[in-house]
Formats: structure tokens, C-alpha cells, sequence
């Protein structure tokens, strides 16, 4: 079943809210069908999302329409997102107006929402005339076919304009996707259905309840809130806004919103904003994700909300995981503050050492990896990925050392790879390396959550972090450059971590 194929039945209810009001289920599907008629089912397709309604419309029309969509940040650099285009070529891209310029070329208008614009790849046209289409394939000029289709149908190497997609394939998200890495992760109806209606049972939402958004929708933690909410009848507000500009806190006012989440940075926030002083009535449960919060500020949320009748719930998840995979029982915050706590409703997880042996003893250090029927199919790296049936088989190994006390609850205590948080998120260390080595530098990057440490061999650390922030999209502050003449390596050439400066 699709997420999003029986919500009709919340006809007149309140679905989204928005900057000019609220929209109704009807009028969201009304949008949503508008948008996704214009696409043929089984397609791809590129989503640059912000928190709206027009593109809440779009994804869930997509969704029920069987068009798989990407899931982009509207802010990701030209370069970064042609690169992805040329490596995935999408038939449709829905984008902010102000942006289309960029695509002209190989894109042409097919439809407007507001102040967005549908887009299809030009070539498309070509279906209705296979002798052109052969010729162009061939190499052969004919003066009826636009040059631009010609390199296109060349660079592609198809002659439908329609990528292969597996049957399951449902939706496609960014692993770390301010990288604008090409790796992509792969999740089927299955996964995204699964994880929604677990995510309802543990939290116990409601079609009372009604969210604020956080957190973009284009990234897993944030989506997760919008599918929940949507699906079970509840309804979202949708703001860019952030939790420090007037404006977050007027729509708060004015709607009501009975639960948010947020990642650690947030958290940090709302306690500079005194959030134990503010009048929160309707509020019923705050939730947190996408990065180890402090044992500290657990604590002092935790108090805060319990002082306000607010349940404080901290949650452990991945993309890859569709994508929450843990939550902490309000009830069990104050005995294990610093927990990711347990699985949710019908996942498990275990721990394994080195040997991929089960760890069975409490307090011991090993991989976590958890099952359940919301991990995804795999990754893609490259177009026929897309095609790739289930390679996962339901089983996640994290990437992140954890350990079980003797009741049970679990506490991650390191990483097996490199990745950090930033700001809610996940950055793969070695596409940095990789990020700054095509542009010219000698550089390793190290840090922890929320700080990424970069070491350059050559003196133009302003440059440097200046490139980083443009290209990452993320705060200056996420980055500490420093000037090193040479980067410690061993007799084989691998960095030497332990070696780079404190």
C-alpha cells in the first residue's frame, strides 16, 4: 500500500498550513494531482523541496501517482545539482522559479504552482518518433530534433527518455546530501509505510494533533514528521522560518502546534531563547533525533517539559532506516538520560564485534544493527541502481558503536566510519576530503558532531572555509580550518588521525 492512498477520507480536515492559511486534504489533493498528472507513473524526478504547501502537494502527489521522487534541498550549489543530473537524468524537475534559468537548456515549462515550476527534459518530445529518435542514437543529424536533444539522448544513452525503476521503489533521499554526494538511499512503499505506522503506535499521534516543522522536509527527520501526521489525519504547519526570527513564533502562537522536533543545534537554540519560560499550552510532546544531544541537555529538557505537562522523547535514526529506528519512553528519561533507548514497534536490535559475532553481554562495546521492515533497499551511486531490486534484506548494520545496559536500553558511544552531524546532518568526511581535493586542495578533515576540523597544507584558510560554506551549505561556525605544512601519513600513505593537531 501507498503511504498517502487513503487520505481522502479526511476530506474537509485540515491538512497543511501555510504562510496564506490552512489547506484542506480535498484542496491538498486537488494541488497534488495537478502537479503529478503532468508525469507519467514510474517516472523520476527531482523535488528541490522547502517547507510549503505547494511542495508537500507535489511529494504526495508523486507518491500517489507512483512517480519516484529525489528530494533535494532548494538551496543546493548549480554544480552539485548538475552533477546529479547527469548522473541520474531525471524526466521532471520541480524546482523554485527563480531558478529555472539554470535548466532551460535541457528542461522546458509544463507547468506552474505558485512559485514553483514543473519542468520536463526536452528530449521527451522524441517518444512519438522512433526513426528521429534511432538517428539521433546513431549519431546521425536530422534538423526537426533540437540540438540540446541530440547531446542529451548521447550523454544518456537511452532512447525512451525513461529511466528503469524497480517496482518497490517508492522514494529516494540524500545521505548527506549538503555533499551532494551521488550516493543516494533507495526506500520501497514498504519501508516509508512501515516506518510511519510504527512512528504513530509509539508516539501515539493522533488526527488531533498538529505539527510545526523544524527541519526541512527534504531531510529524513523532518519528512518522517509530515508523513506521520499526514497519514493518520493530523496536520502541519509548514515554515522556512527558523526557531529565531519572530515570525516562527507568531505561526506557533497563532496555530497551536501540539508537538515539534529537532535536532541537537535546536535544542541548543531554544534553551538561548528561554524555552522554560514560554507559555506552550496545547504543546504535548517534543521529540528529538538526528544527533547525540548531550546527557546534560537531555536532562534540563527533560525537566523543563516535565514541568510543562510536555513529554520529552529522544530518538535514534537513519536515512537509511526510512528513518527512525529508537525512541527513549518519556518514563525511562530520568534513568537513562543519554540513552537512544529501544527499538520501535516491530524492529529489534542487537550489537556484533569485529567478527560479526552476536554481543550478548550488557556493557559491552560493539556495532549496532538493527532489523525491521523500514530499511531501505540499498543505495544508488549511479543510474541503474535505480533499477536494483532489495539488497538489504531488511537488516541495517549502522556504522555506530553502541552498548546494552542489563535492561536492555542502548547508548551509542562512537562511530565506525566517518561521518559526522552537522546541524542535523550527516556529513561523510571523506566526500569533504574528496570536496576540497577537486577544488584544488591538500587537505584531511576530523571533528565530532556539530564541528567539522579541516587541515590544509596550503595558507588560504579564509578561502577555504569560505568554499566549504558555499558549497555545503552550512553555518561558518560548523567549520574549523587550520594551516598545517604537511599531513601525517604512515610508509602506505594513509592519513594518521591520531597525529593531526588538537
Amino acid at each position: 500500500m501507498n503511504l498517502f492512498d487513503g487520505i481522502e477520507r479526511f476530506g474537509e480536515r485540515v491538512a497543511v498550513i501555510g504562510d496564506s492559511g490552512s489547506i484542506s486534504y480535498c484542496g491538498l489533493l486537488e494541488l497534488s494531482a495537478s502537479i503529478s498528472d503532468l508525469v507519467k507513473p514510474r517516472s523520476f524526478v527531482f523535488l528541490l523541496g522547502q517547507n510549503n504547501p505547494v511542495c508537500v502537494a507535489a511529494y504526495v502527489g508523486f507518491l500517489r501517482r507512483r512517480v519516484v521522487p529525489l528530494l533535494l534541498s532548494d538551496v543546493i550549489s548549480g554544480e552539485q545539482l548538475t552533477r546529479l543530473i547527469n548522473i541520474y537524468h531525471p524526466t521532471h524537475i520541480f524546482v523554485p522559479s527563480v531558478r529555472l534559468n539554470e535548466f532551460l537548456y535541457e528542461y522546458e515549462v509544463v507547468g506552474e504552482f505558485g512559485n514553483y515550476t514543473q519542468a520536463a527534459l526536452k528530449f521527451m518530445e522524441l517518444n512519438t518518433q522512433p526513426q528521429q529518435r534511432e538517428a539521433v542514437v546513431q549519431g546521425r543529424s536530422l534538423p526537426p530534433i533540437p540540438a540540446s536533444v541530440y547531446v542529451l539522448l548521447r550523454r544518456v544513452g537511452v532512447v525512451d527518455g525513461e529511466v528503469r525503476l524497480h517496482d518497490d521503489l517508492g522514494l529516494v533521499l540524500t545521505t548527506s546530501g549538503s555533499t551532494g554526494s551521488p550516493r543516494l538511499v533507495r526506500l520501497s512503499y514498504k519501508n516509508i509505510l512501515s516506518n510511519t505506522e510504527s512512528i504513530i503506535r509509539y508516539l501515539n499521534i493522533t488526527p488531533e494533533d498538529r505539527a510545526i516543522t523544524t527541519m526541512p522536509m527534504t531531510y529524513s527527520y523532518g519528512l518522517s514528521i509530515i508523513n506521520t501526521h499526514l497519514y493518520c489525519g493530523g496536520s502541519v504547519i509548514l515554515t522556512e522560518l527558523t526557531l529565531m526570527e519572530r515570525g516562527f513564533w507568531n505561526m506557533f502562537k497563532e496555530w497551536q502546534p501540539s508537538t515539534f522536533g529537532g535536532v541537537p543545534y535546536i535544542f541548543e537554540m531554544l534553551k538561548r531563547l528561554r524555552f522554560s519560560r514560554m507559555e506552550l499550552p496545547l504543546l504535548r510532546y517534543v521529540t528529538q533525533a538526528g544527533g547525540k544531544l548531550s546527557s546534560e541537555l537531555v536532562s534540563e529538557f527533560r525537566d523543563i517539559c516535565a514541568d510543562k505537562g510536555v513529554e520529552f522523547i529522544v530518538m535514534y535514526g537513519q536515512t537509511e532506516a526510512a528513518a527512525r529506528m529508537s525512541y527513549l519512553p518519556f518514563e525511562q528519561s530520568f534513568d537513562k538520560a543519554g540513552s537512544i533507548g529501544i527499538a520501535i514497534p516491530d524492529g529489534e536490535f542487537w550489537l556484533e564485534d569485529d567478527a560479526g559475532n552476536v554481543i550478548n553481554e550488557s556493557n559491552v562495546a560493539g556495532e549496532l544493527v538493527y532489523r525491521g521492515a523500514n530499511v531501505s533497499m540499498g543505495y544508488a551511486e549511479e543510474v541503474d541502481d535505480l533499477a536494483k531490486a532489495d539488497e538489504n534484506g531488511g537488516v541495517l548494520r549502522t556504522g555506530d558503536i553502541a552498548q546494552r545496559d542489563i535492561d536492555g536500553y542502548y547508548y551509542i558511544v562512537g562511530r565506525k566510519k566517518r561521518f559526522l552531524k552537522i546541524f542535523g546532518n550527516r556529513v561523510n568526511l571523506d566526500e569533504v576530503d574528496q570536496l576540497l581535493k577537486r577544488n584544488g586542495y591538500e587537505a584531511v578533515s576530523a571533528g565530532q558532531d556539530d564541528r567539522i576540523r579541516i587541515f590544509v597544507t596550503q595558507n588560504q584558510v579564509d578561502q577555504i572555509k569560505s568554499l566549504l560554506v558555499e558549497q555545503l551549505r552550512l553555518h561558518p561556525t560548523a567549520f574549523d580550518v587550520q594551516f598545517i605544512p604537511q599531513i601525517p601519513r604512515n610508509n602506505s600513505g594513509k592519513v594518521i588521525y591520531s597525529m593531526l593537531p588538537e
